[in-house]
């Protein structure tokens, strides 16, 4: 059959040769799909910066949705959604310009906030008067539906299963 060419950005598969590949790369749906994707990870600052410059799309304002989707000339960011955008780029520079200082900035680490639930736990459980056990895993009443199993799959009788006479020896 051969070899074939699966594209990440576009998650599809097809013959690996020179023409269908080339052809593929500079396809349009390709090149929407790696900006997409690309997209994903542009800073906050320069995503405010190009949605200020567009103006609001109409068709997107009126009814929500916009035939051209994320290849629409067009901001499709409500007021509120760039005032979002613009407090957590200024929360952003703050933030940078404090490192640059050398002023000490919380640190944000996953070990960091299980100490701090580990302490809140703790606070929680010492302020409760009798501390409570988790109840042991017990199955509900008549689970598993040991009628409902295929006979391939359920458990053997006691004494073993019975040798049909066919099968015996002697």
């Amino acid at each position: 059959m051969g070899k074939r060419y699966f594209c990440d950005y576009c998650d599809r598969s097809f013959q690996d040769n020179l023409h269908n590949r080339k052809k593929h790369l500079n396809g349009v749906q390709h090149l929407r799909a790696k900006r997409v994707w690309y997209d994903l990870f542009r800073d906050a600052a320069a995503i405010l910066q190009e949605e200020q410059t567009k103006k609001p799309c109409r068709k997107f304002l009126q009814t929500g949705q916009c035939d051209f989707g994320s290849n629409c000339r067009f901001s499709h960011m409500t007021e509120q959604d760039l005032e979002k955008l613009s407090a957590q780029v200024q929360g952003e520079q703050r933030l940078k310009e404090l490192q640059q200082e050398g002023a000490d900035v919380p640190p944000g680490t996953i070990e960091d906030w299980l100490e701090k639930r580990a302490k809140r736990l703790s606070a929680a459980q010492s302020n409760s008067a009798l501390p409570e056990k988790p109840a042991p895993f017990q199955y509900p009443p008549g689970w598993p539906p040991v009628q409902d199993l295929p006979p391939s799959l359920q458990a053997p009788p006691p004494g073993g299963w019975p040798i049909p006479p066919n099968l015996q020896w002697g």
